[in-house]
Order: structure tokens, then C-alpha cells, then sequence
């Protein structure tokens, strides 16, 4: 059942992000091989400049072992771990960085320290996550949101999370998203409580005149699924064709990316969103394709 699909970065987002060329990016704790090759290919790509931050030694060791030559950018050395968040964080408030970059450190670490006050990197809109889903060079991309920062948001939550969504949709060409608001039943469920969360979004967004289509609840199947919402007689502007997820809580939005992931061989390019700056949070067992992807969407996302 596990996919031996080759991972490949989409075309969609690289056209968008080399609109924007060498973009200053911090990487957090750079110096181990994966990391250090996907932002080798985000600088071949010409999307970032690299500020590498960590241990110089390994730093250097890796971009030996790479075959590539970094002595161009900057490197503040830093060798513990922990470190290394603040000094970005201090890099992006003072705007000498327009992205950071996650290397060799743990997410937790990062966003607490890029959260805090003091660095003044909180926009308007409370930060979000948002996962670019797709499976060729060429695919029409999935978003789906929030599956890796806010773990159970509540309506006020969602909409930004909405709002920061439609925003990232218009960078990437989708001038009207069709979102579809995530539950597990199409009908208004007193027992299902994220069903009456998506039917306050649904009339929210409408109210406020948002630029997309929104509609929930719906059930993952007639999201995406124009046959499914014919047999079901789901009959709105969103059903069977969704741009956007936006799901329930992070369990759900989680799942779904790591099964198109492991099942379908899908690019999962994933960004945080929302601050002053976007921040690339990727996992330890994202391949080199994904992460550039991720660069790329974070570049994409930049004012």
C-alpha cells in the first residue's frame, strides 16, 4: 500500500517564488546532510541567500561532504542547539532575514522563541500552518489547513487561519478559493461539534464578504468528489471541487497529509504563515524535494 513514487517539487509554486529571487532566509541549526541539501537547491533554484546558523565545524563539514562551496554567506556559529532559534528571531525583527528556515531543532523550541514579544514578528492574524499538497510536476495543488499548528482552534481561530489561507491561495493564482470547511457528516450535528463550527464559519466568511467560496459542513469525500456530492445530493458551490481544506484539528489535518504522503507519493510543501515572516517547519523525514518545495512556499508568502 506504501507508495514508491518518486517525490517531486510542483512547478506552481517554484513559477511563483522565482518571481522573488535571493531572498535573505535564516537557516535554524544548519549542519546536518538533509537540511543542508535542500537549501543547497533553494540557492541553485535562486529563490534564498542563506544565513546559516550552528555549529560552524559541522556546517562546513556538511557542505564539504555536499561538494558546495558556501564560503560566500555568512555563517553565525553557534553551537548549541537551543541557541540558534533566538538569534534568528533577533535576525528577522531587525529585517535582515525575510524567512527562517528550520534546520536540526525541534519545532516547539523555534516557535516558542519566534512567538515571543520582544522580536515584534506577530502580524494581525494569528499564525496558521498551511500544507500545499501535490503529486506531479504539474499537479493543481490541495491546501490543507491547519494540520501542524493550531491543535483544536476554535471558530474566532479558524478564521484567521481562513483568512491567512485565502491570502496564500491568491499568491499562488487562485483568485477565488473554493474552501471547504472539514467535518465528518455534510449536515449540522448537534453531536458533531466541528460540523456546527463549519456551518458559523460558512455564514461568517459569507457576512464578511471574504474573497473565496466557503461552505461547510462537508465530509472529506463530497469535498473533493464531484460524484460523491451527486449521489449524496450535496449541491453547492464548493462540493466535489475544493481548493482548500480546512480541517477540524490538527489530528485530522495531520492525517490526511501524511496519507497522501505515504500512500500517493504527494509533495507536502508546508509553511507557517500569518507573522511578520514565514517560517518553513518541515519534518525530520521530509525528503530534499519536499523541503524545497516548503522554501518555496515560504517565499511565495512573502509581502
Amino acid at each position: 500500500m506504501l507508495s514508491n513514487k518518486e517525490i517531486v517539487c510542483p512547478n506552481n509554486l517554484l513559477d511563483h517564488a522565482h518571481k522573488k529571487k535571493g531572498v535573505n532566509a535564516a537557516i535554524v541549526n544548519a549542519g546536518l546532510p538533509l537540511p543542508m541539501l535542500s537549501v543547497q537547491d533553494a540557492v541553485r533554484e535562486n529563490l534564498i541567500t542563506p544565513i546559516f546558523i550552528g555549529d560552524k565545524k559541522e556546517i562546513l563539514k556538511c557542505a564539504e561532504q555536499l561538494k558546495w562551496d558556501i564560503s560566500s554567506y555568512e555563517i553565525i556559529d553557534e553551537p548549541v542547539e537551543n541557541n540558534t532559534a533566538g538569534i534568528a528571531a533577533k535576525l528577522a525583527s531587525e529585517d535582515k532575514v525575510k524567512i527562517i528556515v528550520k534546520g536540526h531543532i525541534h519545532t516547539d523550541i523555534l516557535m516558542k522563541e519566534v512567538l515571543k514579544r520582544e522580536y515584534n514578528l506577530l502580524g494581525k492574524t494569528r499564525l496558521s500552518h498551511i500544507w500545499h499538497m501535490t503529486t506531479t510536476k504539474d499537479d493543481k495543488p490541495l491546501i490543507i489547513t491547519d494540520g501542524a499548528l493550531n491543535v483544536l482552534p476554535n471558530v474566532k481561530t479558524k478564521m484567521h487561519i481562513l483568512r491567512n489561507v485565502i491570502d496564500f491561495s491568491n499568491r499562488i493564482g487562485i483568485e477565488r478559493p473554493k474552501v471547504a470547511v472539514l467535518s465528518a457528516t455534510e449536515e449540522v450535528l448537534d453531536s458533531v461539534p466541528s460540523s456546527i463550527d463549519a456551518n458559523e464559519i460558512t455564514k461568517i466568511a459569507k457576512e464578511d464578504n471574504l474573497n473565496a467560496d466557503v461552505f461547510g459542513p462537508l465530509a472529506f469525500d463530497n469535498s473533493i468528489s464531484k460524484k460523491s456530492a451527486a449521489i449524496k445530493g450535496v449541491k453547492n458551490i464548493v462540493a466535489g471541487k475544493a481548493d482548500v481544506l480546512l480541517v477540524p484539528s490538527v489530528e485530522t489535518g495531520n492525517s490526511l497529509v501524511k496519507m497522501m504522503i505515504y500512500f500517493m507519493g504527494a509533495c507536502a510543501a508546508g509553511v507557517v504563515i500569518g507573522g511578520k515572516v514565514p517560517i518553513v517547519i518541515t519534518s525530520r523525514s521530509d525528503e530534499a524535494p519536499a523541503r524545497l518545495a516548503s522554501i518555496a512556499a515560504a517565499v511565495v508568502a512573502l509581502d
